[in-house]
């Protein structure tokens, strides 16, 4: 069975922040471990927000296992992977900061699997009026570019996260920071995807959004008070 060029892009995205990864581990050998933990997380929790926000609307269809198999969700791979990596640092003892790396690594994933997309056809915008920044769909139909948006979206993602780790900006926070511009980012994005519809014009993956932008908050807060605490201290 060959591969498709999403499928390789999905591989080498992963290739790519397990060899960036690989050069923290040297550090502690439990970091393996947590990045592990952190791959197999992301992947269920791609799969499950995927099938409750449209994969639940094949039941029954010939396709089922296909969709099944290919269908995920990067919202649900950010909680998912998040939440795995939260209790294997309980599993395994560790007590450091992680998040300022993952933060680096997880867009440029994402900007790989998001070139899959738009070399598959998937996860397209809205039809749109004919404009400049229109995208033709495999019918020739305008839509609205929402691919190379969320690619220029992690792009730009990228270069502030690296100002702020070169300037020394908020420690230990980057990671938050980017959960919650990623969330307020999809959330907002979101009305011009094509997505199922659940509450008028709200998607399921609004809700993930929303989702990871209330993780991203309430991670920052607790890790800010921390640092507080250990400042009086």
């Amino acid at each position: 069975m060959s591969l498709t060029p999403y499928s390789w892009l999905m591989l080498g995205g992963i290739t790519a922040s397990l060899a960036l990864w690989s050069r923290v581990a040297r550090r502690d050998g439990r970091l393996l471990t947590l990045y592990l933990a952190a791959l197999a997380g992301a992947f269920l929790g791609a799969k499950a927000v995927y099938f409750l926000a449209e994969g639940y609307l094949h039941l029954g269809e010939p396709d089922i296992w296909l969709q099944l198999a290919t269908g995920k969700s990067i919202l649900g791979g950010l909680l998912g992977g998040y939440a795995a990596v939260e209790l294997a640092k309980r599993v395994t003892g560790y007590s450091g900061v992680t998040g300022d790396w993952f933060a680096l690594i997880v867009p440029v994933g994402i900007i790989l699997g998001r070139i899959g997309c738009w070399l598959h056809g998937c996860c397209q915008g809205i039809e749109c009026l004919p404009a400049w920044f229109a995208v033709s769909d495999a019918s020739g139909h305008p839509r609205w570019p929402a691919v190379p948006v969320e690619i220029l979206f992690n792009l730009l993602a990228v270069a502030g996260l690296y100002c702020l780790r070169r300037a020394g900006t908020l420690p230990g926070q980057h990671f938050h920071l980017y959960l919650i511009a990623y969330g307020a980012f999809r959330f907002l994005h979101e009305f011009l995807r094509d997505e199922p519809r659940l509450i008028r014009s709200l998607t399921g993956y609004h809700f993930a959004a929303l989702a990871v932008l209330a993780a991203g908050l309430v991670m920052f807060v607790r890790r800010q008070r921390e640092f507080h605490r250990l400042a009086r201290a």
